[in-house]
Formats: C-alpha cells, structure tokens, sequence
C-alpha cells in the first residue's frame, strides 16, 4: 500500500489516501473496506490491471472520488513515468494528467478567465479529458474531468441548514456527479470555520434524501477563491479534508474557475482548483507520493 496526500497547499497537508494496486492481491469488499481504517486514511483507492478505479471508504463503495483519482494519477505517474492516463470509473473512461515540470506554478491556482458562458458548457454530457501539472521531487499534480455535472434545484433544505447550523448566503443547489450533493453557501471563511455541525441531524437527513453530503463554501472573492467544508457523515467521512469532485460542481454551478482552501478545521490544510472549460470541468490539485 502507499498513502498519497492529495491536494496539498503549498506542499503540505491535503487528504492522505491510501493506494493499492488490485494485481498485487485478490480483494474482496470487506477487505476494500479494511484497508482505509488499517492505513489511517478516510479513503482507499484501488487500481485495476486496466487502470480502471474504485473507491472505497470504512462504509463502503463510493462510485467516484476526485482527491481519490488525483492521488491515483499521482501514484501512477511515479511509478511510469507516464504524464497521461485512460482511467476507467464506473464504465466512463477518461484521461487524466500530470503536467511537466516547468507549468509547477499552474496547477496551484485556478484560473482567472472571465467564463461567463462555461455554465452550459459545464454541464455538457461529452466530456473530455484535462489536465494538471508536476512540481518538484516527490511533488505531482494531477488533473482531469470529473464527468457531467448535474445541477438542479433542492429539495427542502430546512432540516439541513438546522443540523449545519447556518443559513444560506446565497443560491443553495444540488449538484450530481457520481451522487448527489447540497452545494451551501454562508457568507465567508470565518463562517465557515465556525460551523459546528450536529452530524447526527445531518446523517438522518442525507439519508434520508440519499445524498453524499453536504459541501459548505464561502461566497467567492474576486478572484474565486473560496473556503469549503464537506460534510459526509453518510458515507462514514464526518468531514473530508479535501473534496475535488463537490470543487468541480461548485465550478460548473458558478460558472468560473475557482480555488477551494480546504482540510484547515482538520488541522491538514488542502487546496483544490476547478475551472470550466470548452470541454469540460477541468480539477486537480497537487500530490506528494
């Protein structure tokens, strides 16, 4: 096994995720579920002969990951040498990309284009592969295009903003990929830092609603910079230190690139960055293998 840290902020902190490769040993599911709970980690990865993906927290079997695929990426490229990958998840196959040396200050920020149209584009179904970029020894990072987005409106969201103990600041939406999420916005990073969730309220209601989480943000500066939490108590991660994938929806919904500064309640500060393109939501973050 190895412990990739995915989407780390100035090269350090970010997710420690736990990589294995299914042709080192035959795996059952309760075995999968293991593995996290025996490396210390919130997720486990594992790589298939045919670089397909799947992954795996201490409850069970999420159908996509982004910090997970961005650690992935990372591990594979250090032991290929590889900067380009055809992953499989789900049935979906997609690339993904480690970028040279010389692009190290790209990946650490989002862009700044003005995408007042990537909304649409955002939630096109014909995604493609993207990209990501390589830093230092020892350092990756690791891009690609989570899938289409689904955004729509929420369900009642009263018993959610009770258990986050907050109100919105803004438009809440529920985003799709892979699963359903509530992207909820208050108004700004000391908000976020404050919120003190009854995660057993929340637990109840995602459930109920069949939700992933919830992923709490900051309203954007002007930059697109924002704070984020994601809460998923529902699939055994109270809290996640880094969450690429709700990162990209929350691209796709606002409809411009942004930088998500993550982990800090946790005590392993995390940066992901998502900005939409002509082909898709491109996310990523830097690793360290």
């Amino acid at each position: 096994m190895t412990v990739v840290h995915a989407c780390l902020r100035d090269g350090e902190g970010g997710s420690p995720t736990v990589v294995l490769f299914e042709d080192e040993g035959e795996w059952s599911d309760v075995d999968r579920c293991r593995e996290p709970v025996v490396a210390g980690t919130s997720h486990a990865v594992f790589i298939g002969p045919d670089l397909s993906l799947r992954f795996f927290t201490a409850a069970g079997e999420l159908p996509a990951c982004g910090h997970g695929t961005v650690a992935a990426l990372a591990l594979l490229a250090d032991r290929t040498g590889r900067r380009e990958q055809l992953l499989k998840v789900g049935g979906r196959s997609f690339r993904g990309h480690v970028d040279a040396a010389d692009g190290a200050d790209r990946a650490d920020r989002a862009d700044r284009a003005d995408c007042a149209d990537c909304a649409d584009r955002a939630g096109r179904a014909d995604r493609a592969g993207s990209v990501g970029r390589a830093g230092s020894v020892g350092l990756v990072a690791a891009g690609f295009d989570p899938g289409p987005i689904g955004l729509a409106p929420p369900p009642d969201i009263s018993e959610i903003s009770a258990a986050i103990g907050s109100k919105a600041a803004g438009e809440v939406r529920m985003a799709t990929l892979g699963r359903p999420r509530i992207l909820f916005p208050v108004a700004d990073p000391a908000a976020v830092a404050a919120l003190t969730p009854d995660l057993d309220r929340l637990r109840a209601e995602t459930d109920r609603l069949g939700l992933l989480g919830v992923y709490v943000y900051s309203v954007p500066d002007g930059g697109g910079r924002v704070a984020a939490r994601m809460f998923a108590p529902s699939i055994g991660v109270p809290e996640d230190i880094a969450n690429a994938n709700s990162t990209a929806c929350l691209a796709a919904h606002l409809g411009c690139a942004v930088r998500a500064d993550m982990g800090d309640a946790l005590g392993s500060p995390a940066t992901v960055t998502a900005a939409p393109g002509p082909e898709g939501v491109r996310v990523g973050g830097i690793a360290r293998c």
